[in-house]
């Protein structure tokens, strides 16, 4: 089969796309996806570099977000069947012509849902649905108001769209003209140029003074530091990534005189890529959720937005637009035709 292949750690556009050995055999607990379409991201990036918190063995194919058809199952999956459509959160292998899953984080789609809007609705979707709805997190309740940063990005615009669903007034941040309307267009309430004056100012406006409820973060750095800012008492910040490259750190007295609460979410932890693997523990509500997801997708009420798919033979030009944050939305490597 051909497949981006990884023998050492590099950075991505030292890659290549080769014939390589086709992954198996399967595990009991595994199923075989042909895949249709890989996403693109920039974590993937930092992967393939050996600078991310998880290292695959070498070599490897790279690639964590997987649509396509089941081919063949192990002995011990129940749950799905050969030939179900699927869209997964894998360990790694998306960019190549078949992948191997455990069967915990594969999820079954509706027809109406293409396999280019699946891609991305295992993380982005997933992760911002987690994010705003787990009590433990942010918790978004109807009435309140959600600052939501990196609008225009997969997680951002997925967070808009739920936010929405939940009640929430959106204010949305980001840093050029086409996606500030793009993040209008996902249903936010508002939209900040967070690089002309910063967004505190801003945000208080809209507020009247009493600033925001919650704070869904994948930025960091200086971006973190101002949220804090205009956070309303009692308000949450979840920070998600750090897109920035810095990692910031929340001043300990102004959490406690406004009884902020920080609340972190790395869903990488629930798919497994993490030492202690929890994926089967969580397998159900992970279900659930993915169900609720493609229920929003078939009403309409979710519009899973792609930025742009790449023949796998570009995969270089894919990873390009992804780390010049040239895309609105996720990114994608068409590996079969639907």
């Amino acid at each position: 089969m051909k497949g981006v292949w990884v023998r050492d750690w590099t950075e991505f556009k030292n890659l290549t796309l080769e014939e390589i050995e086709a992954p198996g055999p399967l595990k009991s607990n595994e199923v075989r996806i042909d895949t249709y379409v890989a996403g693109v991201s920039f974590a993937a990036s930092l992967v393939v570099a050996g600078r991310y918190q998880r290292k695959p063995p070498l070599p490897f194919v790279p690639g964590t977000e997987v649509a396509g058809v089941v081919s063949e199952i192990g002995s011990d999956v129940s749950r799905l069947r050969v030939g179900d459509r699927v869209c997964g959160a894998i360990d790694w292998g998306a960019m190549g012509e078949q992948a191997i899953a455990q069967d915990a984080t594969v999820f079954t789609i509706p027809d109406s849902v293409s396999f280019a809007q699946a891609v991305g609705l295992p993380t982005s979707y997933m992760t911002s649905m987690a994010g705003l709805t787990w009590p433990h997190i942010l918790n978004v309740q109807p009435g309140q108001t959600l600052l939501v940063h990196g609008g225009a990005g997969g997680v951002g615009l997925a967070a808009i769209e739920i936010g929405k669903i939940l009640g929430a007034t959106v204010i949305a941040t980001a840093g050029a003209d086409d996606k500030l309307e793009a993040t209008r267009d996902a249903g936010a309430d508002f939209a900040i140029n967070y690089r002309e004056n910063g967004f505190r100012t801003a945000v208080l406006e809209l507020t009247n003074g009493l600033g925001v409820d919650a704070v869904y973060d994948p930025v960091g750095g200086d971006v973190f530091d101002e949220s804090l800012r205009c956070l309303a008492p009692e308000g949450r910040i979840s920070p998600i990534g750090f897109a920035a490259g810095r990692i910031p750190s929340a001043p300990a007295n102004i959490l406690l005189v406004k009884n902020i609460s920080v609340c972190g979410l790395n869903m990488g932890y629930y798919y497994g890529w993490s030492p202690n693997d929890v994926r089967y523990q969580y397998a159900e509500r992970l279900q659930q959720m993915m169900q609720t997801l493609t229920g929003w997708c078939e009403s309409g009420q979710v519009r899973p937005r792609v930025a742009g798919l790449f023949p796998l033979e570009n995969f270089q030009d894919a990873m390009r637009m992804v780390l010049e944050r040239k895309s609105i939305g996720r990114v994608g490597l068409i590996i079969r035709d639907e």
